[in-house]
């Protein structure tokens, strides 16, 4: 029988080996990929570097779909890859930044948004069945769903601070924990907190009023014409698309977020960046 010393080093050795070879990415692939987002191509040397990494090995371990036709090209997966692991790029060494990304391995990619059927019941207990048209979706322990045409649009949208690869990944570091709820798991001593408990009391004691305040001027906006936020309307549908969308404009536009969310920028940098 084996001791566990003996199974601990056949563990870490098969997980050494998992991610010791790094597949290569064409050097011009890469470079076409960075200059197709600003957010990318503004990243330091040595994290462009890493994300090249992280972008490699998250394409060895994914599964690329095209749905209705849709040929998935190299330079397409690559593109999602880098925007998918620019979350991840500072957790630790690409091997461990990576298991985040666990829970699920295919990514389907649509040639335009999809029509999705939903269910919602009212207060009166009546069902009502409609169509929702959807750009991405993040299935819990599911894949990624996304719309190329938005996805290649993130090019051209961090004046919105829109992007539809964060946006869904966001979502799905939202699920680690369970279903989304707009705070993901947190490190431990997150913000100087000495426990999950209180962890989660300091970020709901930032992103509540930040959420409620934004949900009063959509509506504003709404009723009364009064001038529409900056970030998208779609995040006052609830605290997990306002995490999710926060997030996008954090990483494409920092500036304006940090404009418009002061208070939320600390929280984001301690969770992304510590």
């Amino acid at each position: 029988m084996a001791t566990f010393g003996q199974a601990w080093r056949r563990s870490a050795q098969a997980l050494l080996a998992r991610w010791r070879s790094v597949p290569e990415i064409a050097p011009a692939l890469w470079q076409q990929t960075l200059h197709t987002y600003p957010f990318l191509a503004a990243l330091a040397p040595e994290e462009q570097q890493k994300l090249c990494t992280l972008s490699a090995l998250f394409l060895r371990h994914k599964e690329f779909h095209g749905a209705h036709g849709l040929q998935v090209t190299d330079a397409m997966a690559l593109q999602v890859a880098a925007q998918a692991c620019v979350l991840l790029l500072h957790w630790g060494p690409p091997a461990q930044a990576l298991r985040w990304w666990d829970g699920f391995v295919g990514i389907v990619l649509h040639p335009g948004p999809a029509v999705a059927q939903r269910e919602a019941m009212d207060e009166a207990g009546v069902v009502h069945r409609y169509r929702e048209v959807l750009t991405g979706e993040a299935m819990q322990q599911g894949p990624v769903m996304l719309s190329w045409p938005d996805v290649a649009a993130g090019a051209h949208t961090a004046a919105q601070g829109a992007n539809v690869v964060i946006h869904e990944f966001a979502h799905k570091l939202d699920m680690r924990d369970g279903a989304a709820d707009g705070c993901p798991p947190l490190p431990k001593g997150f913000m100087g907190t000495r426990s999950v408990k209180t962890a989660r009391a300091c970020w709901h004691a930032a992103w509540a009023p930040a959420y409620a305040d934004f949900r009063e001027r959509v509506i504003l906006a709404e009723r009364f014409g009064a001038d529409w936020p900056w970030l998208d309307a779609y995040a006052a549908t609830g605290p997990a698309e306002f995490f999710a969308v926060a997030c996008e404009a954090y990483f494409v536009n920092r500036a304006r977020f940090a404009q418009e969310f002061a208070t939320l920028v600390p929280l984001l940098d301690a969770f992304f960046t510590a």
